[in-house]
């Protein structure tokens, strides 16, 4: 199933648009949807990681001191 809705859209990104669809030879609304998938996908993957993260801590679950010491050290940047 598919809705129909409105946006609002300054005439910069109105412009930035028609010029993408016409470089890519879709429709506005084309990309429109295929941003919005991509905006929600992403933003609910990364919720979702973080409420996941918000439940092992809640169950007392983190890393030992010395674990974090190892993580920092493999990724420490040494000065010249």
């Amino acid at each position: 199933m598919t809705a129909a809705f409105t946006i609002r859209l300054d005439d910069e990104m109105l412009a930035k648009l028609d010029a993408l669809a016409a470089d890519t030879d879709r429709s506005r609304n084309w990309i429109a949807a295929k941003a919005i998938e991509s905006y929600v996908e992403l933003n609910a993957w990364q919720i979702a990681r973080i409420k996941e993260g918000i439940a092992e801590a809640d169950r007392g679950e983190f890393a030992t001191p010395d674990e974090v010491k190892a993580v920092f050290a493999k990724y420490r940047i040494r000065a010249a």
